[in-house]
């Protein structure tokens, strides 16, 4: 099904992939491989798909997309995944 956008709104929900909304972020999720333990407690509770798994291993989050909630470190029981502030240019 095609997108409808209507301006800057965007009108079909479902849809996070096919817009980068990362920019609207302060604050992002910083992720320490020496911390996690691939539970992958974090990946199910992502509103917007950002952490990317392969085969039970944390292999990084898609910024592109995230918009800083911060629920991946807060459901983290390993305190693997710190928010950090996003430095303003």
């Amino acid at each position: 099904m095609e997108n409808i956008k209507n301006g800057s709104n965007i009108l079909k929900d479902g849809n996070s992939e096919e817009f980068k909304t990362g920019a609207w972020k302060a604050r992002y999720p910083s992720h320490s491989k020496e911390k996690c333990k691939n539970c992958m407690m974090c990946v199910p509770y992502c509103p917007e798909s950002c952490i990317k798994q392969k085969d039970g291993i944390l292999i990084g989050m898609n910024l592109d997309y995230c918009k800083g909630c911060g629920v991946c470190a807060k459901v983290c029981p390993f305190k693997a995944i710190e928010m950090k502030d996003l430095e303003k240019n």
